[in-house]
């Protein structure tokens, strides 16, 4: 199964209904120093979701991650995790999450063999046979000291360390960062084949927009310290619309026809483009209004600023 199939196949778990979020961040913030990076943040993913979260760099989406996790102290907000607070999670509930980080956090010392068989020892549902599979097929030495592995080989070590207790919750901080081409797919194959077996809730942070568009069915949007949009990928692209005018003739078009403006940027001739999120279709009669559907590339150029 390539990764475009396994996208079509996804669609039934990235809608999944749940009246229980996995996960429930509300009035998250957070300074360094004078810096704030996250400003009154609510977010929620519900059961079985797999969310890309995009934002430009020091935009905060490690800082987003390691918060949602209980790795770092909010100011301000609560975080809840199988509706409970991150802060006393039960050992039960921590052993349903698995975390990849930006930087790989393996002991240098051990060898893979030593390193995978000190946390299976963590985790009741630790599943051998995947390890063995993901090890042999990934071509990891076992016995070789985790510090003489390669970037490349320490990152697929690490999210054989995350997958292999079947998580519930997997949160992944740019996890493909050191993989090529071919490493990626693997991964991307493997992300895929959990989801589809067990519903898995996925947040996968990545600045390589193809990867998103083969697995997240919902993306993120961090920009200036806030969530300003989460919608399914397809749902975004369909609806958003690109629209140029005067910006008198845009506003009064907008309160006409409706729709969410989801950003403004004034343009050099005197006219404004105003990215519009439309819920029903509109059908272009006005010559004075040029309309162009966008792209993931698009959206993360104009809602990331």
């Amino acid at each position: 199964m390539n990764a475009n199939q396994a996208s079509t196949q996804l669609t039934p778990l990235a809608h999944q209904k749940s009246t229980q979020p996995v996960v429930q961040l509300q009035d998250i913030s957070l300074a360094y120093d004078a810096h704030q990076v996250l400003k009154s943040l609510n977010w929620q993913l519900l059961p079985g979701q797999v969310v890309g979260l995009l934002g430009r760099n020091g935009a905060g989406k490690t800082t987003l991650l390691e918060t949602m996790l209980g790795l770092r102290e909010a100011a301000t907000g609560t975080v809840t995790l199988f509706d409970q607070p991150v802060q006393s999670l039960t050992d039960d509930n921590r052993a349903r999450i698995g975390y990849v980080p930006q930087q790989s956090d393996l002991f240098q010392g051990f060898t893979p063999r030593q390193l995978l068989a000190y946390f299976r020892s963590f985790y009741p549902r630790w599943n051998e046979a995947k390890v063995d599979g993901l090890m042999s097929r990934w071509a990891l030495p076992l016995d070789l000291p985790i510090g003489k592995l390669s970037g490349g080989q320490q990152q697929r070590l690490s999210i054989v360390r995350a997958l292999a207790h079947e998580p519930d919750l997997l949160v992944l901080d740019e996890p493909v960062a050191s993989l090529d081409p071919a490493g990626r797919r693997d991964f991307l194959r493997e992300l895929v084949d959990q989801v589809l077996e067990r519903g898995t809730t996925v947040i996968f942070s990545t600045h390589i927009l193809s990867d998103l568009e083969r697995v997240a069915f919902n993306v993120a949007f961090l920009s200036e310290g806030r969530i300003s949009v989460q919608a399914p990928l397809d749902e975004l692209l369909d609806q958003v619309k690109s629209i140029s005018a005067p910006e008198s003739v845009l506003q009064t078009w907008v309160s006409r026809h409706g729709g969410d403006v989801l950003s403004k940027k004034k343009l050099d001739n005197g006219h404004a483009r105003w990215l519009v999120r439309l819920s029903t279709p509109i059908h272009l009669m006005d010559a004075s209004i040029e309309m162009a559907s966008v792209n993931l590339e698009d959206l993360f150029m104009e809602l990331t600023q």
